[in-house]
C-alpha cells in the first residue's frame, strides 16, 4: 500500500484569513524545472508565473523563494498566494454564538458565503472568522449555502476536526430550519418528503430523479399563515444540495426569494443584497464528541418577508 506523502506546514502565512495555494511537484513528472511544471499545469495568463518567480511570491518547504531556474523535484511541494479576485463586502454581522476552546459557532448571515470558493474568498465566514478572532487554524466542520442565513459550526483544532465532520456524516446531529413560503390549504401537512435528488456539476439547479431510491429526507412542517404565506419547520434527515429548496418546490411551495426553484433567474450578483432567500438554519443540536457536553444553538435572526413582508419585497 502507498503511503500518503508528508505534508509540511505552510512556510506563508494566511493572508487576510486565507491559507497560501499548495502545490505538490507529481511524484513522475519530468520537467526540467519548477517553473516548467507550473507553466503547464496551472494556465495562469502569458507570464503570470514568470512574474511571480522574480518576485519572489513562489516559495520551497524552507520559505525561501523557488528561482526561475529550480531544478525539478519530484513529490515537492511549493507555496504561494494567488491574487485575490476583488470583492463586494457583505455589510451584515456575523454573530458569534458560542466559543470555547474547541468549537466557534456563528450565526450566518444572508449572502455570505461559508468557506473561500469561486470568487467568494475573503468575503465568507471562513475568512472573516480566522481574521476576527484570531484562529488561524479555524474550520469548517458543515456549510450552508451563501444565500441561506443560520447557525454554523467550526472547530478549533485540526487535531479534531474530524470528530465534529463525523456528527454531521453520521447524522447525529439535529438541524431544525425555518422558511417562508406561499401558503397552499390544499397541501397537507406536516408530512416527510423522501426522493433522490442529483445535481450536476457546473449546473445551478438541483433535480430529483423519478423512481430512483430515495437519498434525501426532509420533514417539513406548517407553524403557522397569514396573508397567503406559511412559515415552516423545515427538519432535514439528509443533506443533499439545495435539498430543502428542492423539497419545498416540489410540493409547490418555493422557498420566497429563491433564485433557482421553481425557475433559474441567474445567480444572485455579489452586490444585491435586496431580496435574501426566506430560508434560516435555527437551531443546531448535537453532543460535543470532545467534551461530552450537549449543545443546543438557536438563531437570533429573523425571515423579513415574515416580520416586515412589504419591507423585503420592495
Amino acid at each position: 500500500m502507498r503511503r500518503k506523502p508528508r505534508i509540511p506546514p505552510a512556510p506563508l502565512p494566511q493572508r487576510d484569513g486565507v491559507d497560501p495555494v499548495r502545490v505538490r511537484l507529481p511524484p513522475d513528472g519530468a520537467w526540467p524545472t519548477v517553473r516548467d511544471h507550473l507553466v503547464e499545469r496551472l494556465a495562469a495568463g502569458p507570464g503570470t508565473i514568470d512574474a511571480m518567480l522574480r518576485a519572489g511570491r513562489i516559495v520551497g518547504e524552507d520559505g525561501g523563494p523557488v528561482a526561475p531556474d529550480t531544478v525539478y523535484v519530484p513529490g515537492a511541494f511549493v507555496w504561494f498566494h494567488r491574487d485575490l479576485p476583488a470583492e463586494v463586502t457583505v455589510p451584515f454581522a456575523l454573530d458569534v454564538v458560542h466559543r470555547d476552546e474547541h468549537i466557534v459557532v456563528v450565526d450566518k448571515p444572508h449572502f455570505l458565503a461559508t468557506m473561500p470558493r469561486g470568487s467568494h474568498v475573503t468575503q465568507t465566514a471562513l475568512a472573516r472568522l480566522r481574521t476576527e478572532l484570531g484562529i488561524p487554524a479555524l474550520s469548517a466542520a458543515h456549510r450552508l449555502d451563501r444565500l441561506t442565513a443560520g447557525l454554523l459550526l467550526f472547530t478549533v483544532r485540526p487535531a479534531e476536526r474530524g470528530a465534529y465532520q463525523t456528527l454531521f456524516r453520521d447524522r447525529l446531529v439535529r438541524k431544525e430550519y425555518e422558511a417562508v413560503a406561499p401558503y397552499d390549504p390544499d397541501v397537507p401537512l406536516p408530512r416527510t418528503v423522501r426522493s433522490h435528488i442529483e445535481k450536476d456539476r457546473g449546473v445551478i439547479a438541483a433535480y430529483e430523479v423519478e423512481g430512483a431510491e430515495p437519498n434525501s429526507e426532509s420533514r417539513i412542517e406548517l407553524v403557522e399563515h397569514r396573508a397567503g404565506l406559511g412559515r415552516y419547520r423545515l427538519t432535514p434527515r439528509t443533506g443533499r444540495t439545495h435539498q430543502l429548496r428542492v423539497h419545498m418546490n416540489a410540493l409547490g411551495l418555493p422557498i420566497l426569494g429563491d433564485p433557482v426553484y421553481p425557475v433559474v433567474t441567474g445567480p444572485v450578483a455579489p452586490d444585491d443584497f435586496r431580496r435574501p432567500l426566506q430560508l434560516l438554519a435555527r437551531v443546531l443540536e448535537f453532543t460535543d464528541p470532545v467534551t461530552g457536553v450537549a449543545h443546543r444553538f438557536v438563531s437570533g435572526r429573523t425571515l423579513t418577508a415574515w416580520t416586515a413582508y412589504d419591507t423585503w419585497a420592495r
